[in-house]
């Protein structure tokens, strides 16, 4: 941890408002970077971002130095993705077990032409629940019945979210690759 952040970081532990506002600029970029895997818009993923920062702020006098401070809020940033995602599930939930399919492989080609950023523009145009479901299991390690939990869903749709985000990311790859 550089000197600046450990300065910044004890300024929002004594509420400065200068502290907290550097902070919040230097660690914007990093808060929507992941929040942006987890909304359907940017005007969305921004509202995540600032909700995540408001409980950084709040949380900061348990943060414990001993930790990565990117770590410690990527953590926070993902629980209020999923605090969002919860809060608005009713107008997400989409699941119809028939759609799941098998991936097989040869998107391995048209994987290897895309760009990261390509590729996060695919995941992106993912429906909601089927994003969050993939951006958890793929990109956060957790486990099926971890995602369940937190969504407030069975360990079935969750599994049925992935394999349809998988055919569907299988499906714009093929596209792209076209």
């Amino acid at each position: 941890m550089t000197e600046e952040e450990k300065t910044l970081i004890l300024g929002c532990k004594s509420n400065q408002r200068n502290a907290q506002a550097a902070f919040y600029r230097k660690f914007y970029g990093y808060g929507l970077s992941i929040c942006l895997r987890y909304s359907q818009s940017r005007a969305e993923a921004e509202e995540m971002v600032n909700d995540g920062f408001l409980k950084v702020f709040t949380n900061i006098g348990r943060y414990d130095s001993e930790l990565e401070i990117k770590a410690w809020m990527r953590r926070i940033f993902v629980n209020t993705a999923i605090d969002h995602f919860r809060k608005n599930k009713k107008h997400y939930l989409q699941g119809d077990i028939d759609l799941a399919f098998d991936l097989s492989s040869g998107s391995e080609d048209a994987l290897e032409a895309l760009s990261a950023e390509e590729i996060m523009v695919l995941i992106q145009n993912l429906p909601p629940s089927y994003k969050i479901t993939f951006n958890l299991y793929v990109m956060e390690g957790f486990k099926h019945h971890e995602i369940a939990e937190k969504l407030g869903i069975s360990e079935g749709t969750s599994k049925s979210n992935l394999s349809i985000a998988r055919e569907k990311l299988k499906r714009a790859l093929l596209e792209k690759s076209n």
